[in-house]
């Protein structure tokens, strides 16, 4: 940055008032240059030693040194005629308070507790990028889209705007973009998703998963992680109590009921964009993947062995599947996209039935049956795929 020299006698006025600088001239004066100068014209050197000891007085990270530079500097300008009294002054009395100050600390504990602080700050503690899977949060404005510059972490038995549900850690490099970065957590945060709560009739219609992606100036200083976390899509929305349905809060024929259920859910999600009309052949073969699925988890389900009041409720619902899956092999047989869809439908009955339901709550599962209009989709326009920068 250039920095005009100050106002004379000679500087005309700019047209707009003061400080506008007057328009070239080839009959503009040089300006002359500032600076101090001794006899015969050559310039008084300022002391090195004493401008140290002032900054080192200033900082008072190493108040003793500034006091001895402060000293040797005196001395020095005494001997050779040098400028810089004034500041080996004030050098040495700072560094003499800052002295007093560092004794004051060391005795009452102070360091070791700005140390700690140091340390914190330095890991990320109270920032976004230090949360992990399972911590609930609570942001400043209650917004999880934008920057993120701190978090407030909160018990998830109470209210909160947002779970952790998964950390991502990424590899080193070049920073990938902000386009790469939401890409990449896309991909990762929904695929982990039904991990962390595996039932899905236990999470909210209006819950989305959100993400904290590195902004490029975290990025500089060593940040490296996605946070994958649920929140609400709600308008002033938020949380109450912890989503996390996993191995870590279920029982183990919950556990194997739900990998069952799941499994299944995975292949119908699956189902091709285009019609039946437009191309039978596609939907076809995932009809053929659904039947496929539904056996291989028919025989899950009544090779594990359930509590005696699940036993019947879960029977039931396997023979409900056995007749839905010949429907999906005839959906995959159709000849025309009409037959194809009588079966597609006769196919679709039991889920989500009356026979799940009864399953459900004799192994202590949640009973409400879900809208699927927030599903965990990262092609849903409803809110997904939006974050947080920190």
């Amino acid at each position: 940055m250039s920095i005009p020299p100050p106002p004379g006698p000679e500087q005309p006025q700019g047209p707009y008032g003061q400080g506008q600088y007057p328009a070239p001239s080839p009959y503009a004066h040089p300006y002359q240059a500032y600076g101090f100068y001794g006899p015969y014209g050559r310039p008084v050197s300022v002391n090195g030693v004493a401008i140290s000891s002032l900054v080192l007085g200033i900082l008072c990270f190493v108040p003793a040194v500034g006091l001895v530079l402060g000293l040797i500097a005196l001395a020095q300008i005494k001997k050779r005629g040098e400028r810089g009294k004034g500041m080996a002054v004030a050098g040495s009395v700072l560094s003499s308070v800052g002295l007093a100050l560092w004794a004051l600390t060391l005795s009452t504990g102070s360091v070791s507790d700005f140390w700690d602080g140091f340390k914190g700050a330095a890991s990320g503690e109270g920032t976004a990028y230090a949360l992990a899977k399972g911590d609930c949060f609570d942001t400043p404005t209650g917004d999880l889209e934008g920057d993120a510059y701190d978090v407030d972490e909160v018990p998830c038995s109470g209210e909160h705007d947002a779970e952790v549900f998964a950390v991502v850690r990424l590899p080193g490099g070049s920073f990938p973009g902000d386009d790469g970065l939401e890409r990449t957590a896309d991909d990762k945060c929904y695929t982990l998703a039904d991990g962390y709560a595996m039932d899905p009739w236990a999470v909210p219609d209006d819950v989305d998963v959100y993400y904290l992606v590195p902004s490029r100036q975290s990025w500089r200083v060593g940040d490296r992680e996605i946070t994958c976390m649920f929140g609400s899509t709600a308008d002033d929305g938020s949380l109450t109590g912890s989503l996390r349905t996993d191995t870590t809060t279920l029982d183990e024929d919950q556990v194997a009921f739900l990998a069952a259920t799941n499994a299944i859910d995975t292949v119908l999600y699956e189902e091709p964009e285009e019609y039946p009309e437009d191309d039978l052949t596609a939907n076809q073969d995932w009809a053929r993947d659904v039947h496929a699925a539904l056996g291989e988890q028919i025989e899950a389900l009544r090779g594990h062995s359930w509590p005696s009041d699940a036993k019947e409720p879960v029977a039931d619902l396997v023979e409900e599947m056995e007749a839905a899956r010949k429907e999906w092999s005839r959906a995959a047989a159709a000849k025309d996209a009409d037959t194809y869809f009588t079966h597609y439908e006769n196919g679709y009955e039991y889920v989500d039935g009356p026979t799940t339901v009864t399953a459900r709550k004799a192994l202590g599962l949640d009973t409400t049956v879900p809208a699927y209009e927030g599903d965990f989709d990262s092609g849903d326009d409803s809110g997904s795929g939006d974050g947080l920068a920190v």
